[in-house]
């Protein structure tokens, strides 16, 4: 049983949405692919009312911001919205009735790389979600003589499955559709 709901976005295109009631996960934030603060990342944290609370903080390599009168939270692997509840907590104390805000400024903790027969090798940014064909194509394309039919994708070490091929010429023809896999971050893209 869905609703339809069209959303008009800021950049002038349209979304079409089906909203469909399901089983929720307990946590709503847990697997619904929020976004994670991660160590580099820039941050907005805005207290209404509040401007010598409110500024904006660099996440720490340890993951971790600081605030005025707050002190200390762990930032990194938290959403927006837990994040600005563990703040309001601490700001309960000494401000009466504090809103607070935290929007993601620059982020610059979800990266992943491409090397070898790219036009533009290097570091990107995970902004958003990207394929394997998406990345090469942001990186400009394959050089002259890369070998397309054996690409690597190398997994972080967090990753159980460390090194993952990519066939190019088998996915022109329409096999092997779903090796087009979604990069994670800190991926590494090699294309011999």
């Amino acid at each position: 049983m869905g609703l339809l709901l069209l959303i008009f976005l800021a950049t002038g295109a349209f979304l079409l949405m089906d909203s469909v009631v399901a089983a929720q996960p307990q946590n709503p934030e847990e697997g619904s692919g929020l976004y994670e603060f991660g160590a580099g990342d820039v941050l907005d944290v805005l207290v209404f009312g509040e401007p010598e609370i409110s500024r904006t903080v660099f996440v720490r390599s340890d993951g971790r911001i600081s605030l005025p009168l707050a002190g200390e939270f762990m930032a990194a692997g938290k959403t927006p919205k837990a994040l600005a509840k563990k703040i309001t907590e601490k700001l309960i104390k000494v401000v009466e009735s504090p809103n607070v805000t935290v929007i993601l400024a620059e982020s610059s903790s979800k990266i992943y790389y491409v090397l070898g027969q790219v036009a533009e090798p290097g570091q990107y940014s995970l902004t958003q979600s990207v394929t394997v064909l998406q990345a090469i194509a942001r990186a400009g394309g394959f050089s002259e003589w890369a070998k397309k039919s054996r690409i690597m994708i190398i997994g972080s070490p967090q990753q159980s499955e460390k090194i993952v091929y990519f066939d190019y010429d088998d996915f022109l023809k329409g096999d092997n559709t779903e090796q087009n896999i979604v990069i994670k971050p800190e991926d590494t893209i090699v294309v011999p």
